[in-house]
């Protein structure tokens, strides 16, 4: 079966997955003016809709890209609350503007005890170190790539007890931190950790002061994984990676009190939580 068929019903399968009707994959290649976005989606959401291919479409001032079939994505951060409004001109120039109601979640304080004080409260050189190499992270996440591996059923890069969920404020020694960003999944150190979906490597670097070994594998469309604490990387920039492979080890270097992995996924600059793109679709 040819690819572009393969990729036309994968996305069929999300979007039905989605309670987004879709008449058929051939249906996508050349619909109607049809558009197709879901009335609510939780904080920390990856959203997928549909558009007639062809459409121009913007979130807030940002233009999204459309595949060839029609489809988008957009992520809604943590602290988003209202409504997210989107902006659709269909290729006969007519527009519609679609609004997502946010639906707000519960998030625990979690309590993260042991942490070396160095790592929570960092003298003036380290902060600057820590600021610059976020900064290099940040970066690459700014990447809009035509690639279409983000509308791959996501499987999890490591099996283990989560030890960590997204969004949960942190609490380090008794001092309050930012959120946490991504998930982490308990694993002992040199478990192979491998690609939640097909990507393309833009970011390693085995001695980041907070996370340690780090692996940026961007899925396209803005759509990116991160692979934080590894103990050893076996990929390098430009490799481009297949779903299941293996890309790293569990570890427990940077900022952490054991080994595990801290899987984080980001639309852009917007965060969203991975745990929401394992499960299944209703």
């Amino acid at each position: 079966m040819p690819s572009s068929t393969l990729n036309l019903l994968r996305v069929a399968a999300l979007l039905a997955g989605l309670n987004l009707p879709l008449h058929t994959a051939a249906a996508a290649e050349g619909d109607t003016g049809r558009i197709v976005i879901p009335a609510s989606a939780s904080q920390g959401a990856l959203v997928f809709g549909k558009v007639p291919p062809g459409s121009k479409v913007s979130v807030e001032g940002r233009e999204l890209r459309v595949t060839s079939y029609g489809t988008i994505v957009l992520g809604i951060g943590r602290e988003r609350t209202g409504t997210l409004e989107i902006e659709v001109q269909r290729p006969d120039r007519t527009r519609s503007r679609e609004r997502i109601t946010i639906t707000p979640r519960d998030w625990p304080v979690e309590r993260v005890d042991g942490v070396p004080p160095k790592t929570v409260d960092p003298p003036p050189e380290i902060a600057e170190r820590i600021r610059r190499e976020q900064a290099r992270v940040a970066a690459v996440r700014d990447r809009d790539d035509a690639r279409i591996d983000f509308t791959q059923a996501f499987i999890r890069p490591v099996h283990g007890r989560i030890s960590g969920r997204f969004g949960r404020q942190r609490i380090y020694n008794n001092k309050p931190g930012a959120p946490h960003s991504g998930m982490d999944i308990a694993a002992a150190t040199g478990t192979p950790v491998v690609a939640p979906a097909a990507g393309l490597v833009t970011f390693t670097d085995a001695e980041l002061y907070l996370t340690g070994g780090t692996i940026v594998l961007d899925h396209g469309h803005g759509v990116s994984s991160t692979f934080l604490h590894l103990s050893r990387i076996d990929v390098n920039v430009g490799d481009r990676i297949a779903q299941g492979q293996t890309i790293g080890a569990v570890g427990a270097s940077g900022r952490t009190t054991g080994p595990h992995l801290h899987w984080g996924m980001n639309w852009f600059d917007v965060r969203v939580d991975p745990q929401l793109v394992l499960e299944p679709r209703r």
